[in-house]
């Protein structure tokens, strides 16, 4: 606590007047600061030591990760949590390509992020110097756009141009990699005006595009509206729901778009897919128009193309022109903002009832309803997850890692609002859910933040233990231990007549005993009368906790549509699917 004050004292003296030269670290904590950045993640090395010795002036807040795929997953969590611009430091050469995997995570998902490595001095560049990796090249696959600085004068309209497009259109990962040399020459040059191809273009009002969609809304009898990441970036959840009520339309959220229409709403069909509700693929199925709202009709929804919504028209808005038709082919197509999109189809669009598709769709969700298995004297973690959502009242931050306890949590988590569900969709990444955590609960301090996580993907990044102790996060861990692989197993079971091939593991740590180590307050249980009471004791402690759940190793994960079926081809499974 007295370096910090300390620091505090030092910037106060130090910090010089705003036209004094500043050299390229200076520029980028200056910059930083003037676009309101309130956290940066990150981990210094020999090529950063310049910008990090600027930031020990700056008065911008840093989190001192213990991996730098912990910071970026950090600060793609903080992102998701708050719409904001997560930043992210790294050095060069093993620092960078550390953040490749939340590169192509945030890339996967649309999450702005604005990475900033260290590279090589520029008069080294390309000689395979001592931890010189080309960070520009590796990332220009799994980034929106990035950059290597080598004319210093650049660097402010380079800042300037890498965060607005972060955040702008689709948003997305920017990397900005800076040679040692550049972080320390003095810097006069000012940012110029952004020059971007299409940055001022208004997509979305084209009229013709919006009377074929009024029309096929006001014509169909069978609607679903099949909400994606889209639907939570633009912020479109009041017009969403001003729509789907007008129109009695039937919704299902993806993942990305959990939250921003309410789980328990009367016209909620939750989750479909894969992993979704039957009464929730079986109204596509049924459907006779397809309302897409910032979707990418991804495999794991759509299944088999050929057979996706058979009796339906495809109505696609996005503001991504490059999704349109991708993976299916499309019969109406609207390319802008989908808040903007809504907000004029709902000026036009009148009210109708459909009375017979409301009645189908509470038939279809009582005729296949997603109960919670019976228990059996063994403990279920769907109904770990239901008890833990039945306390919190959709009021807190739920962050998954990726694996079966993430389709739980997908399937039995109701959530209220948008930006309260946060999970890697598009890559999958185990490891996300411990930092995404951290960033979450920095992002939302006036939330309860629930990290739910398997013990496979809760080892990909333990180390992170040591980051919610040090900035004192009172996150609440739920960690469901199968002792396995869960999702590989249960394919492993269902497909591969039961050939657990390395997804058992043998050896596990006794997790609570280790939590107590870190300094978190642990319990462990493993029987269904045990539940009440720990999902209590969990959340009234103050500080960080975990309550670890022992549950059986061929616990698997049902509904379930074997990859590339269509959307009534539900695979029963060994004990018989709901």
């Amino acid at each position: 606590m007295k370096e910090k004050s300390k620091s505090k004292v030092a910037r106060t003296k130090e910090a010089g007047p705003k036209d004094t030269p500043r050299n390229g670290a200076q520029v980028i904590t200056d910059f930083l600061n003037s676009v309101g950045t309130e956290v940066i993640f990150g981990y210094p090395g020999g090529a950063v030591i310049p910008l990090y010795d600027a930031l020990y002036d700056s008065g911008l807040r840093h989190i001192l990760t213990r991996h730098e795929q912990g910071a970026i997953h950090a600060a793609d969590g903080y992102a998701r949590a708050s719409g904001k611009v997560g930043v992210v430091f790294a050095t060069s050469g093993p620092g960078a390509t550390n953040l490749v995997t939340g590169l192509a995570t945030a890339h996967m998902d649309s999450v702005p992020i604005l990475a900033i490595t260290g590279q090589v001095p520029t008069t080294s560049l390309g000689s395979d110097s001592f931890q010189e990796a080309d960070i520009y090249g590796i990332s220009i696959p799994i980034t929106k756009y990035n950059y290597l600085v080598k004319d210093p004068n650049q660097l402010p309209t380079i800042l300037a141009e890498a965060h607005y497009l972060a955040r702008s259109g689709r948003p997305g990962p920017i990397l900005v990699d800076v040679p040692k040399d550049i972080q320390t020459t003095l810097i006069t040059a000012k940012a110029g005006p952004l020059d971007i191809p299409g940055q001022n273009n208004h997509c979305g009002s084209d009229p013709h595009q919006l009377e074929a969609m009024i029309e096929a809304l006001t014509l169909s009898q069978r609607p679903v509206m099949y909400l994606g990441g889209g639907a939570t970036i633009t912020g479109a959840g009041p017009e969403i729901l001003t729509l789907a009520e007008r129109l009695d339309m039937a919704v299902v959220t993806t993942l990305q778009a959990k939250g921003v229409f309410s789980d328990r709403h009367p016209l909620s069909l939750g989750l479909p897919g894969m992993h979704g509700s039957k009464y929730a693929n079986l109204a596509i199925n049924e459907s006779d128009l397809i309302v897409g709202l910032g979707v990418r009709f991804d495999d794991r929804v759509v299944g088999n193309v050929r057979r996706f919504a058979p009796m339906a028209r495809i109505l696609h808005v996005d503001i991504d022109p490059a999704e349109i038709g991708k993976r299916l082919p499309v019969d109406i197509a609207v390319i802008g903002d989908l808040k903007d999109v809504l907000t004029k189809i709902l000026a036009k669009i009148k009210k109708s009832s459909r009375p017979q598709w409301r009645h189908r769709i509470n038939e279809l969700r009582q005729l296949y309803p997603m109960e919670i298995p019976v228990a059996n004297g063994t403990l279920k973690p769907q109904g770990v997850i239901r008890a833990l959502s039945d306390h919190l009242k959709g009021q807190a931050v739920v962050v998954t890692d990726v694996g079966q306890h993430q389709m739980w949590a997908a399937q039995y988590f109701q959530c209220e609002q948008p930006r309260h569900f946060l999970s890697s969709g598009g890559l999958g990444t185990m490891g996300y859910g411990l930092p995404a955590a951290i960033g979450a609960q920095l992002a939302r301090p006036d939330r309860t933040v629930v990290l739910i996580v398997g013990d496979g993907g809760f080892q990909m990044n333990i180390q992170e233990l040591a980051t919610v102790m040090e900035n004192q996060l009172p996150i609440k861990i739920l960690l469901i231990n199968n002792g396995c692989l869960g999702m590989v197993r249960q394919w492993q079971q269902f497909f591969f007549n039961r050939r657990y091939s390395s997804t058992v593991f043998n050896y596990n740590p006794d997790f609570v005993a280790l939590a107590k180590v870190y300094g978190l307050w642990a319990k462990k249980i493993s029987k269904p009368n045990e539940v009440d009471r720990a999902v209590k004791d969990l959340m009234k402690t103050t500080g960080p906790a975990l309550l670890e759940v022992e549950v059986a190793l061929e616990e698997n994960v049902l509904p379930m549509i074997p990859a590339g079926q269509g959307q009534t081809d539900f695979f029963e499974g060994e004990e018989g699917a709901q």
